[in-house]
């Protein structure tokens, strides 16, 4: 039986990634990765995972860091940018888990926005990683390439929109690992500045303007 686009992409995928890791390094203990996220907000995973080492050894614990002094915490988190706004709302997060969860990440997305500095794109991928239930991480690299593989508008910065499409599209037990491939496929080949079009092993999928264009 033929398979549908999305099937296909899916599958393609897999191949291409059999693993599909989460890129920042949180090493299994959630109310990390509930920390790096914020990190990672215009900032690379690389660097996320650079300057979590040096954090979480300074703050080994959640206790520990929801005590921190807040202008240390600030120049630890310096080099990933918006470091005031971003150690503001770290702090306060992890407050929260240990003051009203006792170190529990909730499993529900509604929950944890309510957490400070916690948007769609953060609580779906502590859903997907954490729980493993059916989540949509609609990052930079799952907007752009769902516009190039025609699930949107090409260029679109709607990612509650972008979440709704592919929810309804990509099965439920093959979403979070779908936007884990997204993004290494972003990264390796299909680009936002100069995309590898021709060595572009799934070209045969693509529904670009850019493509068209070459």
């Amino acid at each position: 039986m033929k398979r549908s686009f999305d099937e296909e992409l899916v599958a393609r995928l897999e191949a291409l990634y059999p693993e599909a890791l989460c890129g920042l390094h949180f090493e299994g203990e959630p109310w990390k990765l509930l920390v790096m996220s914020r990190l990672s907000a215009q900032c690379t995973d690389k660097r996320v995972n650079e300057i979590s080492l040096v954090l979480f050894e300074r703050y080994p614990t959640l206790s520990e860091l929801a005590d921190c002094d807040l202008s240390e915490l600030e120049e630890i988190v310096r080099p990933c940018g918006l470091f005031r706004t971003k150690a503001r709302d770290i702090k306060a997060a992890c407050e929260k888990l240990r003051d009203e969860y006792d170190g529990i990440l909730p499993d529900d997305i509604d929950t944890l926005l309510t957490f400070p500095g916690v948007g769609r794109k953060i609580a779906n991928l502590i859903v997907g990683d954490v729980y493993g239930k059916p989540a949509i991480v609609a990052d930079t690299h799952c907007m752009r390439l769902a516009g190039r593989f025609g699930y949107c508008e090409e260029g679109t910065k709607d990612a509650p929109k972008v979440e709704r499409i592919l929810k309804g599209r990509i099965a439920p037990d093959k979403q979070n690992d779908f936007c884990h491939r997204l993004v290494l496929f972003g990264r390796d080949v299909c680009r936002a500045q100069r995309p590898l079009c021709e060595e572009c092993p799934l070209s045969d999928l693509c529904r670009s303007e850019m493509k068209k264009k070459a």
